[in-house]
């Protein structure tokens, strides 16, 4: 039965519709897993057995009497702690969230029709606001690979899970990298959908029984392969499903290789286990040639910060923003000296007029024009996803928080918004896939950026990647 949960989502359904193992087996064998790695891990942080366990059982009976079952029926998962479960609500990392009344988000609820049993919420930072997943309610989750380093944030529980085989699936969000820091900080895959492509009702933030699709934010698909990121994303998208294609075909397949910016900082080891796995694109016969960034960065990254800025200063506490308004007046001047992402240039982005929101939206539109045209020569755009591996845990407050690279640099905290900026602020899909490990055995993906509604062209050549390159490695520390 380990051998069986270690193996993909897809894998372990077809066991399902074979009868090879019950509902109820494969959920014990989850729990299991579970009670086995969560001193270690502390990923699923609330659970719901009996229920599950009864969900479970309703399932196996009905295969049994020949009933017509959905796609994920009988398949044991866990949710990220920003959405709404029935029974169990999104605490987001606060007590006064988790005391609530919930019915599924809407995500949450298109897994459940097909069939999910739903047992778990893994864990997130308070108000998915970090890259590290830690909060006063449930505490720190530690990343597999190393038990001291974090599994990023803000899907860490989730991806965690994932690459300890204590879940098959998982649905995550993503508005500064939540799908893709974790999956390459875990070595997992994980999609990063077209804005609007998946309903964000349900999720929180924005503030429980908001109906708003917030700016930036998508839901996305976590799995150990690339076939289970398109197999959730079918289900749980708004509207027709996907355009479904097979795996692409790697040798038609021109990928623009983008690694230097000045304003995007990336470890000399990170940058090694890229230009490897692009080595061995090639050797799989894909056109892989390098490029220079595909938009101007600094007005990007200028853009991004206060549209960013005006999403997150709604879930900051008044007593902060007030802070922050009386702020900006002495740090104007200090901005551009200090350049995009700093602290400085974050407190003008929280604190933004509506006129300065206007003009980063007019700016976004420019550069999605001109990033079109980038994808009439590449089918995709691949990238790093944060400037260094996981790194240990740090729970000092944001400002004094750093980056340490491989080489002795010292990167401040704020970059790991520069790689995942493009795909966020221009509303692209990126669908994140693992590329390596670095000497010291952490592993490192990458970002496959695709054009506006081209997720079946970025997963289709995930997929092709994942079965012909290289893709999921469980970590060894839990074997």
């Amino acid at each position: 039965m380990a051998d069986l949960i270690d193996q993909d989502a897809t894998s372990q359904l077809v066991a399902l519709v074979g009868k090879r193992v019950s509902a109820v087996e494969l959920l014990k064998a989850s729990l299991a897993r579970h009670a086995e790695t969560h001193d270690r891990l502390n990923a699923v942080v609330a659970a719901d057995p009996e229920r599950a366990l009864e969900r479970a059982r309703a399932l196996d009976d009905a295969r049994i009497r020949g009933e017509t079952l959905g796609p994920l029926a009988g398949l044991p998962m866990t949710i990220k702690d920003t959405f709404d479960v029935a029974g169990m609500a999104a605490s987001s990392g606060l007590m006064e969230l988790k005391r609530r009344m919930t019915e599924d988000a809407a995500a949450v609820s298109h897994a459940r029709r097909a069939g999910a049993v739903i047992w778990g919420k893994t864990n997130v930072p308070v108000m998915a606001a970090d890259w590290q997943s830690a909060n006063g309610v449930y505490g720190a989750t530690n990343n597999p690979w190393d038990l001291k380093r974090t599994p990023g944030g803000s899907s860490g529980g989730a991806a965690a899970a994932l690459a300890a085989g204590v879940t098959p699936l998982e649905i995550g969000s993503d508005i500064g990298g939540s799908l893709r820091v974790p999956a390459t900080f875990c070595g997992v895959f994980s999609h990063k959908p077209t804005w609007g492509m998946v309903s964000q009702r349900g999720h929180v933030p924005p503030s429980p029984g908001s109906y708003a699709e917030r700016d930036l934010n998508v839901i996305g698909p976590m799995a150990r392969s690339a076939r289970d990121l398109r197999l959730l994303l079918s289900i749980i998208e708004n509207g027709p499903l996907a355009p479904k294609a097979p795996p692409a075909d790697l040798t038609q397949i021109k990928i623009g290789l983008w690694l230097d910016d000045p304003l995007c900082p990336l470890d000399t080891e990170v940058r090694a286990v890229i230009q490897t796995f692009a080595d061995e694109l090639r050797a799989a016969g894909a056109q892989v040639e390098a490029i220079p960034s595909p938009v101007d960065m600094r007005a990007l990254l200028h853009a991004y910060q206060t549209l960013l800025g005006a999403v997150l200063g709604e879930d900051l506490p008044p007593k902060m923003m007030r802070g922050m308004e009386r702020a900006r007046f002495f740090m104007k001047g200090s901005v551009q000296k200090a350049g995009p992402l700093s602290n400085a240039a974050m407190v003008m982005a929280y604190t933004a007029r509506h006129t300065e929101w206007l003009a980063a939206d007019a700016v976004r539109a420019r550069l999605r024009s001109e990033i079109d045209v980038a994808f009439g020569s590449w089918d995709a755009i691949l990238a790093p996803i944060a400037p260094v591996p996981a790194f240990p845990h740090d729970r000092r407050p944001f400002q004094k928080r750093v980056l340490k690279a491989s080489d002795g640099r010292t990167i401040p905290y704020n970059a790991m918004l520069t790689w995942i900026s493009v795909a966020t602020a221009l509303r692209l899909p990126a669908t994140a896939v693992p590329a390596g490990q670095t000497p010291g055995g952490l592993p490192v993906g990458v970002q496959l950026i695709g054009p506006h509604a081209g997720d079946a062209r970025t997963l289709a050549i995930a997929q092709a990647i994942d079965e012909n390159v290289r893709g999921f490695v469980a970590p060894p520390l839990l074997g």
